[in-house]
């Protein structure tokens, strides 16, 4: 029979203080085992996961959103000549009204003709667009409608068939003009070959009196 030192003997103290787990368990601290007795290969026990109470959980909350108002960004002006059609109607006040350094007006005077040609040039514009630019543009509108109609139904359909009946109007008419045209051509020509004019030194002369007649 082996016998057991009591430096070997360990100690368990069990708490009957500790708190109470939801199922009822209560907790025992183990000590670790003396050196003696542990084994070399031997793992230490992970420690047993702590119960956290259903009471301690936090209530993640969703998150709040922002009360700011977005701020508008401001919108870039529109480009109504992105394709620049109109670049020579681009006049400035430089472009038409010039005074040189001799004959120099008071410069009220030059401000006050400067600005009342912008003014009349923009409030001008402005007030004939407004009377005439809806008309214009539905006019414009129609007119062109008109012309893709035309160019989709009529114009384009009309070469595609050209296209297709030209060949064979050039054969009709190659053959045409190699069976009958060419043959009474030549057959004009040759007869035409064999006439010649003799004329004689009166007549010659009588013809060069009657030019300077």
């Amino acid at each position: 029979m082996m016998m057991v030192s009591d430096d070997c003997l360990v100690e368990c103290k069990i708490d009957d203080d500790s708190d109470e787990d939801d199922g009822g368990e209560e907790r025992i601290n183990m000590p670790p085992p003396p050196p003696e007795f542990a084994s070399k290969a031997s793992t230490p026990a992970p420690d047993p996961p702590t119960p956290i109470s259903k009471a301690s959980t936090p209530i993640s909350k969703p998150p709040t959103p922002s009360t700011a108002s977005a701020t508008p960004t401001p919108t870039h002006p529109v480009n109504r000549d992105p394709y620049g059609i109109n670049q020579h109607l681009k006049v400035e006040v430089s472009d038409v009204l010039a005074e040189p350094a001799t004959p120099h007006s008071i410069d009220q005077v030059w401000l006050y003709s400067v600005t009342g040609f912008e003014k009349a040039r923009i409030w001008t514009y402005r007030c004939l667009s407004l009377l005439f630019a809806v008309p214009f543009a539905l006019l414009l509108g129609i007119f062109l409608a008109i012309l893709a109609c035309l160019h989709v139904w009529f114009v384009v359909p009309c070469i595609q068939l050209s296209n297709t009946f030209l060949p064979c109007l050039r054969s009709l008419f190659l053959c045409a003009v190699n069976v009958f045209i060419a043959p009474f051509c030549a057959s004009i020509a040759l007869c035409c070959s064999q006439i010649a004019i003799s004329l004689s030194n009166k007549d010659w002369h009588q013809m060069r009196d009657k030019e300077t007649v």
